[in-house]
């Protein structure tokens, strides 16, 4: 049995006093790839980010790598931040840096000191993305899936126990969204916990996975009614 990284008991979510979700319980564990669906409003990117600690939980119990997020402090949250890789829809990536730069920066930020640690680290993970080379570029310079690649690149960048997808396929055409989900599929396999919200319906056949449909301020496990298993 692989390691529970998320455990959420009872969980109650609220953003700006209304609760999106409630009665939450979910385990999610080490090398799962797991789909957060539902409409929009219905309370996925709050799930993600009472994960990341951007959004406080209302009530229940919950856990994230060890971390009891009830009782956790602020000047806690980096810490484990630092564990986890955070991909965005919009990318946030600095255009006025190039990509070498994007991603020398958070290790910068993170603790890295040595020069050619810094340049290995890189280089090995523009390589797991299919980037290698394109260090020099600026992301004006690159198409909308190079750019997401490389903000996956920036996800891994920590060797993160968890990384969080919101929307990554969303603005991107059927075939670069499809490449982008065999990239985070592939992680999963290699022992990442993968939690990727989507619109995109058709990568739960393709790429299977445990499904948690938000609705009705609930989530609910709907794997088996998706025909992914």
């Amino acid at each position: 049995m692989e390691e529970t990284l998320i455990r959420y008991a009872d969980v109650k979510i609220h953003q700006q006093e209304l609760c999106v979700l409630e009665h939450v319980d979910i385990e999610l564990r080490q090398g799962e790839f797991v789909y957060l669906i539902g409409k929009v409003g219905t309370g996925k990117t709050s799930l993600l980010k009472t994960i990341y600690g951007e959004l406080d939980i209302a009530d229940g119990e919950a856990s994230v790598l060890g971390y009891d997020l009830m009782g956790m402090k602020r000047k806690h949250v980096p810490r484990l931040r630092r564990r986890l890789g955070i991909i965005f829809q919009d990318f946030q990536l600095m255009t006025d840096r190039t990509v070498y730069d994007n991603l020398s920066f958070v290790l910068k930020a993170t603790g890295w000191r040595n020069k050619d640690e810094i340049k290995d680290r890189i280089e090995e993970v523009l390589t797991q993305v299919g980037m290698s080379g394109k260090g020099y570029k600026y992301p004006n310079e690159l198409s909308g899936g190079e750019q997401q690649r490389i903000v996956i690149a920036r996800a891994l960048l920590n060797s993160p126990d968890i990384i969080l997808a919101d929307e990554p396929t969303g603005n991107l055409d059927v075939e670069t969204g499809h490449a982008i989900a065999e990239l985070l599929h592939g992680i999963s396999r290699a022992g990442t916990l993968v939690v990727m919200t989507t619109h995109n319906l058709r990568l739960l056949q393709e790429f299977p996975g445990q499904v948690y449909c938000c609705a009705n301020h609930r989530l609910t496990n709907v794997t088996n009614k998706n025909s992914t298993v």
